[in-house]
């Protein structure tokens, strides 16, 4: 068979090809050839390329009908315009399929520069240059990029789930939006903005609005953000039918799961609707302030142990515990919902718990602040990761500091402090209580929390019952009003 290679840059084609993907030069056709028998030496490996190039493009002929004769270094010529015997005939092209092969490799070597465009051929260039290419060799090139792999390395899973969301623009209000029950919610006043989550009031068209318990809010994002991972969540562990049986089990008043009451999508964005659950607790820190009580952070710990207590046992860890996505709502006696679950992990799926495993999930991920040692690491988070980093949450709340700074640290930063404080306690509440009489209900929960093993299942009762005996000895229930008043 003829090799196929370029004439000017000694590039391997494939049959078909009219221009050359590595030069861009232009291919000789069937009419650029010679009409001389003779080629000098010097002109071989030229002629030989064209001549490849030309057979390769003139595939479908099963004979190529030009005698062509060589002459090797010796000058003893060999034709091939007589029609020899069978084996004959095969011994001769064999011997000029051997000169070809060399005289290719004699023009493609390094030694021997590439051949000057002339003006025949204005279009070939030294292969090592940039060609601006006609508009048919950008088509051959966009064939070879389509067909070719990248040269780029491609990302792989975890570099795709660092991609970080485009920031969600506020859309109009009194904008209708249907959800996919059939119910209709028109946008109200715009109440949070984030970069990934916008809040509004809204109010469901053809319901009046005179009793608080029509009210409602709505969180919008976008469509394959954190609220498809929220929505999933509540979804599966938080049916209202669900948290009622929970509740009679337990004997308690109340649980704060906040319950979806509607959900779709609009456009690029998916929303989630929710009963009107009062206002964030991190509002209410950065209008007075100043730290709460050690009262007003235990009544907030125990209402927030039993709302854990419940995503647990349905499979899912928060993992993203802080003041933005706990809600304080003061109608009747105080009432305090964990919300924001996108990101939300199913630790536990079928009843059987993950392994340890670093690096499986994106590091860092939630807010650096109060994420536990193990989702810094890009390990799964488990119950003993919220319990932690409701710790950290609480440990701020009543001090109003910590040891590290995500404003000035990087991520691993963050965490090489937190592992060094997980094993000296009470270093760390020496730290943060400074010269303030350090609590005590606060430094054993956390002394607690801090020594359980990735799988171990807490004993909540116990944890519950310690932080409940220290807020009656402070003369406070979970009935007593909250802050937000």
């Amino acid at each position: 068979m003829p090799l196929h290679y370029c004439p000017q840059c000694g590039t391997k084609l494939q049959p078909g090809f009219k221009f050359c993907p590595c030069c861009g030069g232009k291919l000789p056709s069937l009419l650029d050839l010679p009409e001389s028998t003779n080629t000098e030496v010097s002109e071989v490996p030229d002629a030989v390329c064209e001549l490849s190039t030309q057979v390769g493009l003139m595939s479908a002929a099963p004979v190529l009908t030009q005698d062509i004769t060589l002459t090797d270094a010796s000058g003893d010529p060999s034709s091939s315009s007589s029609s020899p015997p069978a084996s004959s005939s095969a011994l001769t092209r064999s011997s000029i399929r051997s000169r070809r092969r060399s005289a290719v490799r004699k023009t493609c070597s390094v030694s021997t520069p590439p051949k000057p465009a002339t003006n025949k051929d204005q279009n070939a260039v030294p292969w090592n240059r940039k060609l601006k290419a006609s508009p048919e060799a950008k088509d051959e090139e966009e064939q070879k990029k389509v067909f070719l792999p990248s040269p780029q390395t491609p990302p792989s899973g975890k570099a795709k789930r660092m991609k970080r969301a485009s920031a969600v623009e506020p859309v109009q209000e009194g904008l209708e939006l249907c959800d996919q029950s059939g119910k209709k919610w028109r946008l109200g006043k715009l109440l949070s903005q984030m970069d990934v989550e916008l809040t509004y009031e809204v109010q469901q068209i053809g319901v009046r609005s005179s009793s608080n318990e029509s009210k409602h809010i709505m969180r919008l994002g976008a469509k394959d953000g954190q609220l498809f991972n929220e929505q999933n969540c509540l979804q599966r562990a938080a049916k209202p039918a669900v948290v009622e049986k929970w509740m009679k089990k337990l004997g308690l008043d109340f649980l704060g799961i906040p319950s979806c009451v509607g959900f779709g999508l609009h456009e690029t964005y998916r929303f989630l609707v929710f009963p009107d659950m009062g206002c964030t607790l991190q509002s209410v820190l950065d209008t007075q302030k100043q730290s709460l009580s050690e009262r007003e952070v235990l009544q907030l710990a125990l209402r927030l142990l039993d709302a854990l207590e419940f995503i647990h046992e349905n499979e899912y860890v928060h993992a993203d515990i802080h003041a933005g996505n706990i809600y304080i709502s003061t109608q009747g006696h105080s009432q305090v919902f964990l919300s924001g679950f996108g990101h939300a992990f199913r630790f536990c799926p079928g009843g059987k718990h993950v392994e340890y495993r670093e690096g499986g999930r994106t590091p860092h991920q939630g807010n650096l602040n109060f994420i536990s040692v193990d989702s810094h690491k890009g390990t799964g988070p488990s119950r003993r990761s919220d319990l932690q980093s409701l710790g950290f949450c609480l440990l701020l709340w009543m001090t109003g500091s910590l040891p590290w700074s995500p404003a000035t640290q990087s991520g691993s930063a963050v965490s090489a402090q937190k592992e060094r404080y997980m094993s000296d306690i009470p270093g760390l509440m020496s730290y943060c209580f400074k010269k303030r009489k350090v609590s005590s209900a606060l430094q054993s929960y956390l002394s607690q929390v801090m020594s359980l093993h990735y799988t171990e299942k807490p004993d909540y009762s116990a944890l519950k019952q310690d932080l409940n005996k220290s807020l009656q000895d402070l003369g406070g229930t979970l009935r007593d009003a909250l802050i937000c008043r």
